[in-house]
């Protein structure tokens, strides 16, 4: 058993409070007696106490005997009382401990594993202990003393009992009083987030004013790092949105999917000043970028001045007519994404109510299914990392130098408001960008293994299955415009400044049509539907010429004579019997149509002329005119053929006469008389009838 004291190093202040035999009970008297015995002059018995405060302390050698033997007493009690600290108490506590708190005991188990050793191989422990200290250096009484630590402890568990104690036990620590310990968190734990500082000067206010006892700063700011966790302070300070960062994030796997399989789309606001054509003051605008979850490739993109429905529909129909239908689409649950016509009777939208009978939405009805991000929590969504990389490459472009407008008020540049890029510059740079993010290599992703994008995608897209989208399913994701009235003369419809007709609009005269156009590309023309729905066909714009361009008239010539020529082909076609023919036709079948049967008048009387009638008898019939110009006609028919024919008649002469004379008719030209008594003739003759079926099969141009 060993006779030493437990505590080997003190203090005046502790020397005081231990009131042991032979020495002073105050840290005055005690200071006033290490001065007159000069502890401070004895080398090795006096050393500056370490940790906060500083002082001096004293070896305990240097005290009087009676009060060493008191000490040596109270050790052996204390060691008595206390047990050892169980195996599995000691372990958890030296697995807490640091590494260099480890180091130590891991060395002084190296030394008493060798007084181990040297026991066993014949020498006695005193021997063993004489040999380690002149090999370690240590002093026969600190092995002694490892010793100790040790007795009646398994082997195998020594090194948990050779750590070394990290000073005073927490539990011996004055702690402050619970009730200002309880003021300072009200008014540091809350969600304004005030400094501790000024949570502190609060409480004391009130705890002076009731009479509670006040502790120091350090000792609370201290208290409150220990005792209250992290994860609660940020719960309390900050809020349960960002408790949620502390707890650990979910690794979500890609490597099973393929391209095309799943899509995610969001709305990205550029920093960039740019110069609209109908504004006077620049704007800023934003994007809807789609990009391939799989790969992260930006595949399709619009470009609004305020976040909208209508630009959501556009870019997925760019996506639908290029790569084809996804099978899946995770985005926000904002109103531009989850509306009416894009996600009708989609359940789960978390905006609109499930109505019974309503319009079925574009994504349900091609089968891509909705997933829905948590709202304000950007890592839900990919693509919020590639819009970070946009930041930096497009708002912040050389290009756009003076036109950036830094991401919030606080960071605005030197030159912001130092001018405006028009949309064109913008949209230039914003390509360039786009596809150098799609090719740029490196990619550290689990399926990009340090390729780029574009060679993840293009990979995957050619050994995957792609549902390719048909015309009449790319036209359901252009922009529609209901009730546009067709010209009342030729079906022309009129949309934004822009003319569309094509040669079948003829049959939607007047009407009301549906549209659905591309806003952005307005030359591409329209697909027109009835208002129930129907499709009725695509029509091309109408382009404007410049007002002296003689090519462009000469076009346009030509176009209206090819639809004038078309038109009379098809109004030969339709009326296959000239007007002549038919009414002969008409007539001969009145000669044999039968009587009313009514019988003739026996006796016939002569009507009484009135006195005032007008002289000169009864007034002789007229024949119609055109009852004339028939017989004529006939007449003259019957003559020529009866006469013979003169063999300096040219027919190609007659045919190309006869072409002229049409074309008058249908031009509404004025003719005389004998020229359409002579088409008319030249019309039943065998002659015609074979130049113009010719005619017809070959073209003007026949031989």
């Amino acid at each position: 058993m060993t006779t030493t004291p437990t505590q080997t190093w003190w203090t005046a202040a502790e020397i005081a409070e231990a009131r042991l035999p032979d020495m002073p009970t105050t840290k005055r008297r005690v200071n006033d007696l290490a001065r007159r015995q000069g502890w401070a002059s004895q080398p090795g018995k006096v050393r500056r106490r370490k940790g906060q405060g500083g002082g001096l302390e004293y070896h305990v050698s240097l005290f009087p005997t009676r009060a060493k033997v008191a000490l040596t007493r109270l050790g052996q009690e204390a060691r008595a009382e206390a047990p050892k600290r169980s195996r599995d108490q000691a372990w958890a506590e030296f697995d807490k401990l640091k590494a260099k708190a480890k180091g130590i005991a891991e060395t002084r188990l190296a030394a008493l594993r060798e007084v181990d050793a040297l026991e066993r191989a014949g020498m006695t422990r005193t021997e063993a202990v004489r040999a380690v200290v002149r090999q370690t250096g240590k002093s026969e009484k600190t092995i002694w003393n490892w010793l100790a630590l040790i007795e009646g402890i398994a082997p195998e568990d020594w090194l948990p009992y050779l750590a070394p104690s990290s000073g005073r036990p927490r539990g011996s620590q004055t702690q402050p009083d619970e009730k200002f310990l309880d003021l300072v968190k009200e008014y540091f734990l809350t969600k304004s987030q005030p400094p501790l500082t000024a949570a502190y000067d609060w409480a004391e206010e009130v705890a002076r004013k009731e009479g509670i006892a006040v502790a120091p700063l350090w000792k609370v700011r201290r208290t409150i790092a220990e005792t209250v966790p992290e994860h609660v302070q940020v719960y309390l300070r900050k809020g349960a949105h960002a408790l949620s960062r502390y707890f650990p994030h979910q690794t979500r796997d890609k490597t099973y999917m393929h391209a095309m399989e799943a899509v995610q789309t969001d709305y990205h606001k550029f920093d960039v000043f740019i110069q609209f054509p109908d504004r006077k003051k620049p704007g800023r605008i934003q994007m809807i970028a789609i990009s391939d979850i799989y790969s992260g490739k930006f595949l399709a993109y619009r470009l609004s001045e305020t976040a909208n429905g209508h630009t959501v529909q556009l870019a997925f129909g760019d996506l639908v007519r290029r790569y084809g239908i996804p099978q899946h689409c995770l985005m926000d649950n904002g109103h531009e994404f989850v509306n009416k016509v894009m996600t009708g009777q989609t359940e789960h939208r978390k905006r609109f109510k499930l109505v019974q009978g309503e319009v079925l939405g574009l994504f349900p009805l091609l089968g891509i299914g909705l997933h829905f991000a948590q709202p304000g929590w950007g890592q839900a969504k990919p693509i919020e990392r590639a819009f970070r990389d946009l930041c930096d490459r497009v708002a912040k472009n050389p290009a756009f130098v003076g036109a950036y407008t830094g991401r919030n008020t606080v960071e605005k540049p030197e030159n912001h408001g130092a001018r405006a890029v028009t949309l064109e510059e913008f949209r230039a740079v914003l390509e360039r960008e786009i596809a150098a993010h799609n090719a740029r290599r490196g990619r550290r992703s689990e399926v990009a293994n340090q390729r780029s994008f574009n060679e993840v995608f293009n990979e995957s897209y050619a050994a995957s299955p792609i549902t390719k989208a048909t015309e009449e399913q790319q036209r359901l994701w252009l922009m529609r415009a209901e009730g546009v009235r067709a010209d009342r003369k030729n079906g022309e419809v009129s949309i934004y400044g822009s003319r569309y007709w094509a040669e079948w609009m003829w049959q939607i005269a007047g009407k009301d049509v549906t549209v659905r156009f591309d806003p952005d590309d307005l030359q591409a023309g329209l697909s027109v539907y009835e208002m129930d729905g129907t499709f009725l066909g695509d029509a091309p714009v109408l382009k404007p010429g410049d007002f002296f361009s003689v090519a462009d008239a000469k076009e346009h010539a030509r176009d209206k004579k090819a639809f004038k020529r078309i038109t009379r082909e098809q109004a030969r076609i339709e009326k296959k019997m000239t007007d002549a023919a038919a009414a002969k036709r008409l007539a001969a079948a009145r000669q044999d149509a039968p009587g009313d049967g009514l019988p003739d008048a026996g006796v016939i009387r002569l009507p009484k002329i009135h006195p005032a009638a007008p002289k000169g008898g009864r007034r002789r019939a007229e024949v119609p005119e055109e009852e004339e110009r028939l017989t004529a006609r006939v007449t003259k028919l019957e003559q020529r053929r009866a006469s013979p024919k003169p063999d300096e008649r040219d027919p190609d002469e007659d045919f190309a006469r006869a072409l002229e004379l049409e074309q008058m008719q249908v031009d509404g030209q004025p003719m005389t008389a004998e020229q359409a008594d002579w088409l008319a003739q030249y019309q039943t003759t065998s002659e015609y009838r074979s130049r113009v079926r010719m005619h017809r099969a070959l073209g003007k141009n026949n031989e």
